[in-house]
């Protein structure tokens, strides 16, 4: 193999040095002044602080407002992954079809991700309102369904959770149906002379080699529903109705800089940070087992 050198030897590093700058800047400090901040009681202007050693992670144990969103999340998040990757397999087989009119249908597909999460929970509070929503009525009409998610807890959660499973749609076809057609034709084409039936192509070659992509959008999604879900539910429910949609990161931000309790909220980044970096972990020492890359 040809060994490659760039003729400058500073040009590399000058490079890199700018992703690390910024990764420092915008990730590692701010993190860094959350870990010291969460042994702190601080005033609501930040004028002086008081150590307290582990006081605020002890008041997350004991608080069951925190319970109550840690449950939430997890029930969310649950939602957002297994439901969204699911629709989303299915989406991806139906658009891998060779049909008239499919490629208009596939470039459409990725514009729900092109939204912002605030827009996307907009757009959705707008179709969904009880009173004035363009698919409440016909919603209603066809299934009875009137759930009230203004007012209704579970319907509140169940909103956010659809709105934010709708907002991923379009990224995990994208890249389910690049996985699709990447899969050898003649293996296919094999099992079909064998005798199986579509469904057996489909669960014994199409998803085990489809594991790489899976286990990618599964890293993903996780990520996306724990951290990038704040504007959502800023702009839809803020938490409401009782705190039924009052996810950790919401959470986090209501005491932080609503309530001004800095140091409480940085005991709850640091953890949130510790839980989510222990799901990545065991996803990728358990789940990983059964990716295959060849």
């Amino acid at each position: 193999m040809e060994q490659v050198r760039f003729p400058n030897r500073v040009l590399p590093y000058a490079l890199l040095a700018i992703t690390l700058i910024l990764v420092g800047l915008f990730f590692f400090v701010p993190s860094v002044e959350s870990l010291v901040l969460s042994f702190y009681r601080l005033s609501p202007f930040g004028d002086s602080r008081t150590f307290v050693g582990l006081d605020n992670f002890a008041r997350l144990l004991s608080d069951t407002d925190y319970r109550n969103s840690f449950v939430i999340t997890v029930i969310f998040v649950a939602f957002v992954v297994f439901v969204g990757l699911s629709v989303s397999l299915a989406g991806a087989v139906a658009a891998n079809r060779r049909y008239r009119g499919f490629g208009i249908y596939r470039t459409l597909l990725i514009w729900p991700y092109a939204l912002s999460p605030a827009i996307a929970g907009l757009v959705w509070a707008l179709l969904m309102d009880p009173t004035i929503g363009l698919v409440t009525r016909p919603l209603a009409e066809l299934t009875g369904f009137t759930a009230d998610w203004r007012s209704d807890g579970t319907a509140a959660l169940l909103f956010i959770a659809v709105a934010a499973t709708w907002k991923m749609i379009g990224y995990n076809v994208v890249l389910f149906l690049a996985g699709l057609q990447s899969i050898p034709t003649d293996l296919l084409e094999a099992a079909l002379v064998d005798g199986a039936t579509s469904v057996k192509r489909f669960w014994r070659i199409t998803f085990p080699l489809l594991a790489p992509m899976t286990f990618f959008l599964f890293v993903m999604n996780s990520l996306y529903a724990f951290f990038d879900v704040f504007g959502l539910v800023d702009i839809t429910t803020a938490g409401g109705p009782g705190r039924a949609t009052d996810l950790l990161i919401f959470k986090l931000y209501r005491d932080g800089f609503v309530g001004l309790n800095t140091g409480f909220a940085s005991a709850q980044s640091v953890v949130l940070f510790i839980f989510v970096a222990g799901l990545m972990a065991f996803q990728f020492r358990f789940a990983r087992r059964s990716v295959h890359y060849q």
